[in-house]
């Protein structure tokens, strides 16, 4: 069985783009590092947002998600507590909503890994000072 991981908007958005400068090295990563994917609906909608330049990108993404197991973690309005709380803590970084998502996935789920092309995640904390490992470096 694959392990459970994070990921974030940036790998998506780089394995999708193919002119993006990460396209490459992020295919290769994650054809050597097979994991089972957890990620947000905040994370997909970002993806989806930068991948507009190209409908088939878009298509090609929706339907990876389908074929591939990505799961979608669902975040509530019980969730919202929290995600408040991380805005305000981060606020001089500041944390976007979809990394607020996968900090209270992390939470919820007891994923400690994430895959990221932002360093945010080395600064991010859970409770008790834990943080998510960020697998992916460059």
């Amino acid at each position: 069985m694959l392990d459970s991981i994070l990921i974030d908007a940036g790998p998506l958005i780089a394995l999708f783009d193919s002119s993006e400068k990460r396209h490459r090295k992020m295919r290769t990563f994650l054809k050597e590092h097979p994991y089972r994917f957890v990620s947000t609906i905040a994370v997909f909608t970002e993806v989806s947002h930068m991948l507009d330049f190209s409908a088939a990108a878009q298509r090609d993404f929706y339907e990876w998600v389908m074929y591939k197991g990505v799961i979608i973690s669902d975040i509530n309005q019980v969730d919202m507590h929290r995600i408040v709380a991380l805005t305000e803590k981060y606020a001089d970084i500041p944390m976007d909503f979809a990394d607020a998502t996968l900090v209270v996935t992390a939470e919820k789920t007891g994923i400690r890994e994430i895959i990221s092309l932002d360093k945010d995640f080395d600064i991010y904390r859970l409770p008790g000072k834990e943080q998510i490992l960020n697998v992916y470096r460059e």
